[in-house]
């Protein structure tokens, strides 16, 4: 009996282990989100409106992609995407901006 405990807990763990992991994206998640991030800052940089470090995020992104580091990628990508999407609000909420 206390062999199956020790069993059932050990299971249970490795278990909760391997969900905690998250899940794991390949390279196709990682290219299209590089892809989605650069189509998102090309929209920024139409309206002149890019924010400083989105290009830098993008291409951590790309190097990360090729040491095949897809979560990465994938996360670098993500951020410069909000950063631009962020951009083009911002852009949005002062473009009929003036003086008081």
């Amino acid at each position: 009996m206390r062999k199956l405990m020790i069993t059932l807990m050990a299971a249970t763990a490795l278990t909760l282990a391997a969900c905690a992991s998250g899940p794991k994206h390949t390279a196709g998640d990682a290219k299209g989100a590089i892809a989605a991030a650069e189509h998102e800052t090309s929209r920024a940089a139409k309206k002149f409106y890019e924010w400083r470090d989105t290009k830098k995020l993008i291409k951590k992104a790309k190097a990360a992609l090729k040491k095949k580091d897809y979560d990465k990628a994938v996360k670098l990508a993500n951020k410069a995407k909000k950063q631009s999407t962020l951009a083009l609000q911002q852009y949005n909420e002062q473009k009929n901006a003036g003086p008081h």
